[in-house]
């Protein structure tokens, strides 16, 4: 039986065959100059025939919900609206605001200290139009909620004239999420780190090739789209639009070989890195970061990441929507248990990662062995 979703869609897409028809003899469409907006897609405002049936459930008002608080729409309107009339105090520029680079990654390293940074980009997120379903202060991560970007939605006659009306017919079936994390370096410099994961809607089909349900699934990391919050975090921390796209345009290095998946029998391993310890430091930070673990501590110095595997549930998806992205059959095994990630150096351009249980002992099971694959998965990309 052909589900809801579909039933809705193709019912909205008979009523627009006409409209559409006459938007193509009325005039050509056009993309709008903004390539990124995601203004209108953070709030569901009741049932939106563009999301999975399964979104519009209790479980899913979590996203409206954030760690230190606030949890209502009315009240995340007037802080956002009070942070916007504050922002003339805010914006007076930082001094040694740059980009860093290293081969294919970039990320902005400020000369200020990360508490006093941690309101002001939590404050660009919600300014950009998403809601935070992790807000953790003291670790210095936050993470959005799934959102749409609907500046891919072409502005045609029809979205112009009547688009606010029947807003939920355009739909891009893509969503978007974004973890930032504050990384301290050394005393007064923050480095930050914003990463992002994408999930678009396919069809299943049946054996006619028809189309009978639809299902989300994972797509490509987009170091672009990155490279645009890279930018806009540096204008809204005081430096000008020219001078922070001119800082992200800039071309990165050549992509060089990260890690190689090194086993020793069944169920233990490491990963090998051709890198030193402040590359590879950050590569697996990163790798965590497009993974479905929630870093819950970390320690520098003794090379120690405290992580712990996230349900999709537990940030407020409900069963049924992105449930099973970027997971595998075998991620289970990796559930309601924490770990530490443990980076070593073993030369000037060499480290090794092992994954150790909560105590501090090898994770030789297999879902330390899993652990590991889909972190060699990540750094391979």
């Amino acid at each position: 039986m052909m589900n809801l979703l579909l039933l809705s869609r193709r019912w909205l897409s008979l009523l627009a065959l006409p409209m559409a028809a006459l938007a193509l003899i009325s005039c050509k469409s056009v993309t709008s100059n903004d390539t990124v907006d995601y203004k209108s897609s953070g709030a569901v405002r009741g049932p939106n025939l563009s999301y999975p049936p399964d979104l519009i459930t209790a479980q899913a008002d979590r996203r409206y919900i954030v760690q230190d608080g606030t949890a209502t729409m009315s009240e995340y309107n007037a802080a956002v609206k009070k942070s916007a009339q504050m922002r003339t105090n805010v914006m007076t520029g930082i001094p040694g605001m740059r980009i860093a680079k290293d081969g294919e990654r970039r990320w902005l390293v400020v000369e200020k200290p990360a508490p006093e940074l941690y309101p002001q980009v939590k404050d660009f997120w919600q300014e950009n139009g998403f809601l935070l379903v992790v807000d953790s202060p003291s670790t210095g991560i936050m993470e959005t909620d799934w959102a749409e970007n609907r500046a891919k939605i072409a502005q045609d006659w029809i979205r112009s004239t009547i688009g606010g009306a029947l807003d939920s017919i355009y739909d891009t079936g893509e969503r978007d999420k974004y973890k930032t994390r504050l990384e301290v370096t050394k005393p007064g410099e923050t480095e930050i780190y914003i990463t992002q994961r994408g999930a678009i809607e396919k069809c299943t089909t049946d054996t006619t090739g028809a189309c009978i349900s639809t299902i989300w699934t994972s797509r490509p990391n987009d170091p672009e789209l990155e490279a645009v919050f890279l930018a806009r975090l540096m204008e809204r921390l005081g430096m000008t639009q020219e001078q922070a796209k001119a800082m992200v345009a800039a071309p990165l290095g050549p992509k060089t070989p990260k890690a190689k998946f090194v086993q020793e029998g069944n169920n233990k391993g490491y990963i090998e890195l051709s890198a030193g310890f402040d590359r590879s430091w950050r590569d697996i930070g990163l790798a965590l970061d497009r993974s479905n673990f929630t870093v819950e501590d970390r320690n520098r110095s003794q090379g120690v990441y405290f992580v712990r595997y996230v349900n999709a549930k537990d940030v407020g998806d409900s069963k049924g929507f992105f449930s099973n992205l970027f997971s595998s059959k075998d991620d289970s095994k990796l559930q309601a248990k924490k770990y530490q990630v443990i980076v070593k150096s073993t030369g000037e351009n060499s480290s090794n990662v092992y994954v150790q249980d909560a105590d501090g002992k090898p994770e030789n099971t297999p879902a330390g062995f899993q652990l590991l694959t889909l972190l060699t998965e990540q750094l391979a990309k």
